[in-house]
């Protein structure tokens, strides 16, 4: 091989996961930004602390990516919680108001900690059934993916436009149906959102912190379902991606380094920072590179971008908050219509969990609030009592 192939072949090897990074982060970024800020002002956060917010959540984002993929040298991704955040855009508002919320975020970044330093409680949680955690989940996805069709019906010149755009991405460019739908959206925001004076001074980001408050309606109502939420159906999915590409990497300090960061993001008004799980499948699998240890700078491009799209929290969160509701909550449901599939598909797998999994289902779904506490947490034991009581959700012979 001469000296001036080598170059060539080392800058060929590294192209590919640096384009795999730049998609993943694209995509992760566009599918959900929207979803993010809706979550956040739907808990009670104003513009400000939601653009404080989703900018934490980016920032934490990015350094993870970079750092933990250069150290080991494997290709780990990380990401924020969007089905927490879809969980957000469903629960409500809390009592103490979004200090109370931060507080919530804090003590399920504890709980994440607690998962990575002790053991017994990682296996604990490990052994929630997965039908009961995608049932519950699919549960608060309901309402969000119905916003679409109360879209049309509210006002259909500007949601059906978006809807069609979303429908031809889907059709001829799956991977890119929803920021296509965001790209849309954007262009009819544009045209119809009228920004107030002064929205846009002092649009550069900046992280704003909130002194947390700390209240049992928080720990039920959101930081026991969003821990829940995010553990198994972001940072078990995670693992499994990188197992089945082929890496083994130890889940136990990578729980706590997510629950730390995800400590230091609630102070800012972010919610959890977890194992990326539909956007590790581009940056670990073949479509990085054919090599699996060529494959780890692609976190690396992903954490890069993410650092460059954090600059537009703040311009986003303004966009938003004078955007009508039901349009934004139409985008983050087709968004969550394929997280909802999935949700259903897995709840819906194995015929002698189904019966558990639907009361799950159709209790998340209900929005029902018992004692102060929201209808996730009833779903979650309603679930696992009924499964506990019908022998443990086994088949029968």
């Amino acid at each position: 091989m001469t000296t001036e192939a080598a170059p060539r072949q080392v800058r060929s090897s590294y192209a590919q996961p640096i384009a795999a990074g730049l998609l993943a982060a694209v995509v992760g970024y566009a599918s959900s930004f929207t979803l993010i800020l809706a979550g956040l002002t739907n808990v009670g956060a104003t513009p400000a602390e939601a653009g404080s917010g989703l900018l934490s959540v980016c920032a934490a984002i990015a350094v993870l990516n970079f750092i933990i993929a250069w150290r080991t040298r494997i290709p780990l991704s990380f990401a924020w919680s969007t089905p927490g955040a879809a969980f957000l855009v469903a629960v409500g508002p809390v009592d103490g108001g979004f200090p109370a919320v931060t507080g919530a975020f804090l003590m399920t970044a504890a709980l994440i900690v607690l998962a990575g330093l002790w053991p017994p409680f990682a296996r604990a949680v490990s052994a929630i059934p997965v039908a009961i955690a995608n049932a519950m989940l699919a549960g608060m996805l309901l309402t969000l993916c119905l916003a679409p069709i109360k879209a049309v019906e509210q006002m259909p010149l500007l949601a059906l436009p978006i809807i069609i755009a979303w429908a031809i991405g889907l059709r001829f460019a799956r991977r890119f149906a929803v920021p296509i739908a965001v790209v849309a959206t954007g262009i009819v925001l544009a045209f119809t959102v009228r920004l107030s004076p002064g929205a846009l001074d002092g649009s550069w980001p900046t992280l704003a912190p909130v002194m947390p408050l700390f209240t049992f309606d928080g720990f039920a109502k959101i930081a026991l379902p969003l821990f829940v939420i995010t553990m198994a159906s972001q940072n078990l999915p995670g693992m499994a991606v990188m197992k089945g590409n082929g890496y083994e990497p130890n889940p136990a300090p990578l729980f706590t380094i997510t629950g730390i960061t995800s400590a230091i993001t609630s102070i800012f008004g972010g919610h959890t920072v977890n194992l990326a799980a539909i956007t590790a499948a581009i940056c670990a699998g073949p479509e990085a590179h054919a090599d699996p240890k060529q494959r780890w700078p692609a976190p690396m491009a992903a954490g890069t971008a993410y650092m460059v799209l954090a600059l537009s929290a703040n311009l986003a969160a303004a966009f938003v908050a004078a955007s009508p509701p039901i349009l934004i909550q139409a985008v983050a449901g087709l968004a969550l219509l394929s997280s909802l599939a999935s949700a259903q598909a897995s709840y819906l797998g194995k015929e002698h969990e189904r019966l558990p999994a639907i009361l799950t289902f159709v209790t998340a779904a209900s929005g029902i609030s018992m004692l102060g506490i929201g209808s996730a947490f009833w779903a979650l034991i309603a679930g696992v009592a009924l499964m506990v009581f019908l022998g443990g959700g086994r088949a029968k012979p």
